[in-house]
């Protein structure tokens, strides 16, 4: 699959026909195609040709299809930037990209400090509203070494195991072979085939700030498939474009699965899917007995990673009526094009089938193709080739759908005047699979903030969704022989305090 060719060839196929939908209103191929040269053009006034990194301010909105549309077709690299962050964090992460180029709908140029962040980091500014995209270019030098990524299209933000997250370049060879690897399971798809407009409306709720809303949204748009394009999940939003549109498959995070439950959604509603898939966060094997018990829906669950462009495993609809019996708990079985083994942690020497150890892959989209990459995941595969993910080793905590690296919420806790030291736990949690919770120390002879005032200190700091849920101060914390903080026992304590 050529990426860039087979975008042009779809969006010319009719261009008055419907493609997206957002917010309620209907936007065409052609709208589509005339709003990414808007883009092209606009990355052309800034001197930005092909593999300029260009870093975009990424949400659930139409006018950033048109800006994934123009960077894909035209050879640029995407450096994702999560719009949803708060102002100030927003700020770093534009001055630690450092991008030549930044993009971002009109609103959030707006907002506190981001657009001095980006003059700051002499980003040229690009403001996309709609069919109205404003350029201002600042003379101001950026890192020439950081200002091309050839052969990348994407430098995905994913979290790292210390303070700032890391940047995960993505090839363009990859994410090609990614989205050819996924069209290739559709049944009467070839991805080799000439593109073709296709009946039906493909729900996208994951966010655009992250690769599977990315790959979602662009495996449906190459496949010629309208696109329902919601802003942010909310069960009511979710049923209401299910009820409307009639989709066979639709799906999101296994959180989302909670909420569908716990609001009792009539079964009428969803009675036009035959399956619902879902990934990004551990699935409760009971949860999806219980949408199957009510819905008659099998819940398919995929498994992937930023790094893999897409999925390395998952479920088929026959596989789950032939094996989720005496499978269950599986993440699904690995995909035709993917080679995995498990290897001890230790010694990295490879351990037999139904061993726990760490997971190797190698895949045509993964890494270079040809050598073993290998992750942070606690994983079992049986002789029948089934992956079972019990755990990240890295300790990372994944709260629907969304990894929060423990070191990095420490260190926004310990950037408080008042907190001597801290430790972050994985709590369980019946809708969102683990949320956070952390316990505290306060220095001595410093005035401690209460709860509700540190929570809203943090909330400035760090993501929503790396704020925890519950802050315990402690005259002192748990510890193990060696005076680390005892995981084991902090949580505890919040066991205890439940």
């Amino acid at each position: 699959m050529d990426l860039a060719s087979t975008i042009d060839g779809v969006l010319a196929i009719d261009p008055p026909k419907d493609a997206v939908e957002f917010g309620g209103e209907w936007f065409s191929w052609a709208e589509l195609d005339r709003r990414s040269r808007n883009v092209v053009r606009a990355l052309e006034a800034c001197d930005a040709g092909p593999d300029t990194r260009v870093g975009v301010l990424l949400r659930n909105h139409i006018d950033l299809v048109a800006v994934l549309l123009a960077l894909f077709r035209s050879g640029r690299c995407l450096a994702s930037l999560n719009a949803v962050s708060p102002d100030a964090k927003l700020a770093d992460d534009i001055l630690d990209a450092a991008t030549p180029v930044l993009i971002a709908c009109g609103s959030d140029w707006k907002r506190t400090g981001i657009r001095d962040a980006a003059k700051r980091a002499g980003s040229a500014i690009i403001s996309v509203s709609g069919e109205d995209v404003s350029v201002e270019v600042l003379r101001t030098a950026t890192n020439p070494e950081r200002r091309l990524a050839s052969g990348v299209a994407i430098e995905m933000l994913s979290s790292g195991t210390t303070g700032k997250p890391k940047r995960i370049p993505l090839p363009r060879r990859n994410l090609e072979k990614a989205l050819a690897g996924a069209a290739s399971y559709e049944k009467g798809r070839d991805p080799n085939a000439p593109p073709e407009l296709r009946s039906g409306v493909s729900i996208v709720t994951a966010p655009l700030a992250h690769i599977a809303g990315i790959t979602g949204l662009m495996n449906n748009l190459l496949a010629g498939r309208k696109v329902c394009l919601i802003e942010r999940f909310t069960v009511e939003g979710f049923r209401d474009a299910i009820v409307r549109h009639r989709p066979k498959v639709a799906g999101a995070p296994p959180s989302a699965l909670r909420m569908i439950l716990d609001a009792d959604i009539p079964p009428e509603d969803f009675s036009s899917l035959v399956a619902y898939r879902t990934g990004t966060a551990p699935l409760d094997p009971d949860l999806a007995d219980a949408f199957y018990e009510k819905y008659g829906i099998p819940v398919l669950q995929n498994y992937g990673a930023t790094e893999f462009a897409g999925g390395v495993a998952g479920w088929t609809l026959q596989d789950f009526k032939a094996h989720w019996k005496d499978k269950r708990g599986a993440v699904g079985r690995l995909n035709k094009s993917v080679e995995a083994h498990i290897v001890d942690p230790e010694t990295g020497g490879e351990l037999p089938a139904g061993e726990e150890g760490l997971l190797e892959l190698r895949a045509p989209n993964v890494g270079d193709g040809k050598n073993w990459v290998r992750t942070t995941d606690l994983a079992v595969i049986d002789e029948d080739g089934f992956l079972y993910i019990n755990g990240r080793h890295d300790g990372a905590i994944i709260r629907g759908g969304f990894k929060i690296m423990p070191d990095d919420v420490i260190k926004a806790m310990q950037a408080h005047p008042a907190v001597r030291e801290a430790s972050v736990v994985a709590l369980p949690d019946r809708r969102l699979g683990q949320v956070p919770a952390a316990a505290w120390i306060a220095k001595e002879g410093v005035d401690a903030p209460d709860e509700e005032a540190f929570r809203s200190w943090l909330k400035d700091q760090l993501l929503p969704y790396q704020v925890p849920v519950s802050l315990m101060q402690v005259e002192e914390l748990p510890r193990t022989p060696s005076l680390k903080p005892s995981l084991p026992d902090v949580r505890a304590l919040f066991e205890s305090a439940a």
